[in-house]
């Protein structure tokens, strides 16, 4: 018999999001990951907020919200809260019930400033991969490093003099600009939108744009980013953040090895690794001028190795731009673009992991 198409409301609701998500849904893992990590995270929560006053959204809400923007591709957080609000699978990933109410949008705006001030994005970077089953799928010896160019969220026309020698802006609008012939640079021009911002090009031939770089360190055995920043955008910049990120695995009695493409292939730049005992498996850069890589690397088979595995970090730059909006920044200024491609490697990694974990056991 053909049902009918009734709406039936009811006073009491009997829905029990536990037993709504199936059993061997992801992310179960991911949430008994993230709550672990959030756990140990608490006592640096605490340090953040007063000890008196009126209660605030708790942090661990906030974060796993912004895990969902990253999962689901939500683009705005005005339609991350408008989600959690029906969606009972957002809810109860986040830690809502049935019936609690949703925060207002502006709360991430109010809150961002405080998790900023704690590094918190890089601290849940490194407190999930410090959880005992995470860790194990971790190498220590073997490590890969690059960077990618992040859009600003600001327009060309906002790139004007320092000095102040162009025309003022129209009324309500950028005033037109005709650009052709005329010679702009970071020295000279800045984004009254975002100073942070630098003009870049990615290389000869290719436009140049207002972008920042974001720069990761993974892991060779599994692929898993174990380190993240981001920085103005400049010619010297992945150099520079490839040894900050690479210093806290440095300098032991076993070298480590770290590879990367041949833009990495400096003499001062390998020199650097070296004096800290780090092997450089960069890819040799023979176009114009003698590789500062020799046949000393390059004849062993764990540089063939390196070279090969290393190019799987741009499968962290394509899911964090393809899927975890980082096409283009959300947010404007160097430190909240770090925390979002930060908190968008955490969010790859755990993406991940539940099919890693269930692998190895």
């Amino acid at each position: 018999m053909r049902g009918k198409d009734e709406v039936r409301g009811s006073l009491f609701s009997y829905v029990d999001l536990e037993r709504r998500i199936r059993p061997d849904h992801p992310l179960r893992t991911i949430r008994s990951i993230a709550n672990a990590a959030l756990a140990e995270m608490s006592a640096g929560f605490d340090a953040l907020y007063p000890p008196t006053g009126r209660d605030s959204i708790p942090p661990e809400r906030l974060l796993r919200a912004l895990l969902l923007q990253a999962f689901y591709s939500v683009r705005s957080e005005r339609q991350l809260v408008e989600r959690i609000d029906f969606d009972l699978l957002f809810r109860w990933f986040v830690g809502l019930g049935v019936d609690d109410p949703v925060w207002d949008a502006t709360s991430f705006t109010k809150n961002r400033d405080r998790l900023l001030g704690g590094e918190v994005a890089a601290r849940f970077l490194a407190t999930v991969l410090a959880q005992p089953g995470v860790r194990a799928l971790l190498s220590s010896e073997h490590f890969s490093v690059d960077g990618t160019l992040l859009e600003a969220w600001v327009s060309t026309k906002s790139f004007r003099p320092k000095d102040g020698s162009d025309p003022p802006p129209d009324a309500g609008r950028n005033a037109e600009q005709d650009f052709r012939g005329q010679k702009r640079s970071n020295e000279t021009h800045a984004s009254t939108t975002d100073p942070d911002a630098r003009l870049f090009r990615k290389g000869p031939g290719k436009e140049a744009k207002l972008c920042f770089m974001g720069h990761a360190l993974m892991e060779n055995r599994n692929g898993l980013i174990v380190g993240a920043l981001a920085t103005r955008a400049s010619g010297h910049a992945e150099r520079l953040a490839a040894l900050h990120l690479i210093a806290p695995h440095a300098d032991r009695p076993n070298p480590v090895t770290l590879g990367a493409d041949k833009g990495f292939d400096a003499r001062d730049f390998v020199a650097e690794l070296r004096e800290v005992n780090v092997t450089p498996h960069l890819a040799q850069n023979t176009g114009r001028r003698r590789s500062a890589i020799d046949g000393r690397t390059t004849r062993h088979a764990g540089y063939a190795v390196s070279q090969r595995i290393r190019k799987r970090i741009e499968e962290a730059f394509g899911w964090a731009k393809t899927v975890a909006g980082l096409r283009k920044a959300r947010h404007r200024g160097l430190p909240k673009v770090g925390w979002q491609f930060t908190l968008a490697m955490a969010a790859y990694n755990l993406v991940r992991l539940p099919k890693l974990l269930g692998a190895a056991a």
